[in-house]
């Protein structure tokens, strides 16, 4: 049996354990009234992550984001032949997680759905699959209406996503830079830990904070085939793929471009 190479280990558990955790927060928050507020899933999001890249940093370089494994590719040394593996390690991490949360919290899922008089799969359904994929703005727990959409347009969600990835990678290039004498070191985990919940906090509301392709596209793919069918694809129309997928992607490869065109050059010089 040939060995499994120690990147995929990495980028496979450590993706479910942000998935678990965070998406896990978020099934806490909507099913069980667990959490009060946007911060405190914000902070559960943030220390996961941090938790997942000190377990798998060693093994991968935790990236465990395909906008991070795109944006190393485009601005670092990491090879590119490599990026198509490490998204699909991450992709089957997030979905065994999205499993894992749905064995956990199905009969919640019931429970909740009754007292809301949700269908899974009908129009409304979006109020319980949103502890799986995203939708803009954030449901809440309740269906969208006309009125609630208002708060947040596709282009706005679209650039809300592309921003926060930006700020997300530019942080973890300066944060990782052996030639930033400020750079947190151990605590560079935590720091970007702390920025996804600095982030979670400001946006989440508008568009619940994707920032990752695989954290929304595998969960949202598992409510697909759990039972909210379409729905999940069909709630912000194209804007799952543009918002949750494209925008993180762009904004990624902002966010290094950034790092390399002001900060990585003023790292190099001595003064």
């Amino acid at each position: 049996m040939k060995k499994i190479p120690k990147w995929f280990i990495g980028e496979f558990f450590g993706t479910f354990l942000l998935v678990f955790f965070g998406c896990g927060s978020v099934c806490a928050a909507v099913l069980t009234g667990a959490q009060v507020g946007v911060f405190q899933v914000a902070i559960v999001w943030g220390l996961g992550i941090a938790t997942a890249i000190y377990l798998t940093g060693a093994l991968s370089g935790a990236h465990l984001n395909p906008a991070v494994t795109v944006s190393m590719a485009a601005w670092s040394d990491f090879p590119r032949r490599r990026v198509a593996p490490y998204v699909a390690a991450q992709l089957l991490g997030a979905f065994a997680a999205a499993a894992a949360l749905y064995f956990i919290f199905s009969d919640a899922l019931v429970v909740f759905e009754k007292a809301n008089h949700l269908v899974r799969g009908q129009p409304g359904s979006e109020a319980s699959a949103m502890v799986f994929g995203e939708f803009f703005p954030s449901p809440g727990g309740h269906p969208l209406t006309d009125e609630a959409r208002a708060r947040m347009s596709p282009l706005a969600a679209f650039g809300a996503e592309v921003i926060g990835t930006a700020i997300l990678l530019l942080v973890i290039f300066c944060a990782t830079d052996a030639r930033n004498a400020a750079r947190p070191q151990i605590l560079t985990a935590a720091t970007i830990g702390l920025t996804i919940t600095l982030l979670i906090s400001l946006l989440g509301p508008l568009t619940m904070a994707c920032f990752n392709p695989a954290r929304d596209l595998a969960p949202r793919v598992f409510s697909s085939l759990a039972g909210w069918g379409a729905i999940p694809f069909q709630v912000n129309g194209i804007g799952w793929l543009m918002v949750y997928i494209l925008a993180p992607l762009l904004g990624g490869l902002l966010g290094g471009a950034i790092y390399t065109a002001w900060f990585k050059p003023g790292y190099q010089v001595v003064e």
